[in-house]
């Protein structure tokens, strides 16, 4: 699956070094050859490649919360719950 993000990494190192190496060519050069040939493409093909896996997980995730959600019991108990006021007593 990453055979090819590899090669292209070989690809843009080489030119990088055939730019380094040349009588004309700087290290600066073959370090923005390498950065913009590279590194940024992969970068962005890799990240690309990997939005189906992080849809499936944040699906999973929901789903998780979905049923944890659906398995909480409410309160079982006999009597009704309080209110945030105590009733008042009327006197007689």
């Amino acid at each position: 699956m990453y055979i090819v993000p590899i090669a292209w990494l070989y690809v843009a190192l080489m030119m990088a070094v055939a730019e380094a190496t040349n009588s004309n060519g700087t290290l600066l050069g073959a370090i923005i050859t390498f950065l913009l040939y590279g590194l940024g493409p992969v970068a962005l093909v890799v990240y690309l490649m990997g939005a189906p896996a992080r849809r499936r997980v944040i699906k999973a995730r929901e789903a998780r919360e979905i049923a944890q959600a659906a398995s909480l019991q409410p309160d079982s108990g006999s009597h009704t719950a309080a209110g945030p006021v105590a009733p008042e007593r009327k006197e007689a």
